[in-house]
């Protein structure tokens, strides 16, 4: 089992920045990527960012070159820093791991709101 522990959500004004982080423990010996996804109230959970275990990143468009990816040494925390923010990136931000066997641990999540 993993357990991720999710923190760095707020209220922010548009074009402010805030940082996220996720820390995994537990059966973290096989982690294959660990990301972040995004549920805006009323739609669909979407991915906003991901790194694999080799270093390489995915970002969703509407976040490109705003958003940034990155995770510790151990790699075992990932961050999520969040430039330029926008009200359209209010959502309820969740961590995910994904280990071998196509297992996947998703965090409680943390709200950001980003204020016009």
């Amino acid at each position: 089992q993993v357990q991720l522990a999710e923190s760095g959500g707020g209220l922010v004004q548009s074009g402010g920045s805030l940082r996220l982080s996720c820390a995994a423990s537990g059966s973290i010996f096989n982690i294959r990527a660990m990301g972040w996804y995004r549920q805006a109230p009323g739609k669909q959970r979407e991915l906003v960012a991901l790194i694999t275990n080799d270093g390489s990143t995915n970002f969703a468009d509407s976040v490109k070159g705003r958003f940034t990816i990155s995770r510790d040494n151990a790699k075992t925390t990932v961050y999520l820093q969040m430039n330029s923010l926008r009200p359209e990136d209010t959502a309820v931000y969740y961590c995910n791991v994904l280990r071998d066997l196509g297992l996947e641990t998703w965090g409680k999540g943390t709200l950001v709101t980003v204020s016009s």
